[in-house]
């Protein structure tokens, strides 16, 4: 398994941030560069527990379909998103936020393992876990920017 974390220092209040990472069009906003999309389930607004989503995507040009699960929610302190169906063998993302005054902190700690054994482990610390984290980061920056922007 490969384990990627990451913390986002964002300028605004818990709440809104919290919001901002379960909300359906910041997820697509943040992702445009896949033409990521919701096709079933949540497709809109803020994801609860217990919804899911099915979400697809281009990624190294093949078209896929991801389906993800809210399996821990606790308004405005975290939730987990865990892969239902997908090209990974396993998923699980959580996300975290810590309030220090006006300010957030937002912490990703997202866990996955890829298919097909050695070949999938190979492919994790060769490129597919540098090609998730850059994928975070760039959902990290457009939180942050939609946050501080205050719009």
């Amino acid at each position: 398994m490969t384990q990627i974390e990451l913390s986002t220092h964002i300028n605004a209040p818990i709440g809104r941030c919290f919001d901002l990472a379960r909300s359906i069009e910041m997820h697509v906003e943040s992702t445009k560069q896949t033409g990521e999309r919701a096709i079933a389930g949540c497709t809109s607004g803020l994801i609860e527990l217990g919804e899911s989503v099915t979400w697809r995507a281009k990624h190294f040009g093949i078209w896929q379909n991801l389906t993800s699960k809210i399996t821990e929610f606790e308004y405005p302190n975290y939730f987990t998103d865990e892969m239902v169906s997908g090209a990974f063998k396993s998923f699980r993302h959580q996300h975290l936020f810590f309030g220090v005054g006006d300010q957030t902190v937002m912490k990703d700690i997202f866990t996955f393992e890829s298919p097909f054994g050695r070949l999938g482990e190979f492919a994790d610390s060769r490129f597919l876990g540098l090609y998730m984290q850059r994928l975070l980061e760039k959902r990290n920056k457009a939180i942050r920017k939609a946050a501080e922007s205050g719009l």
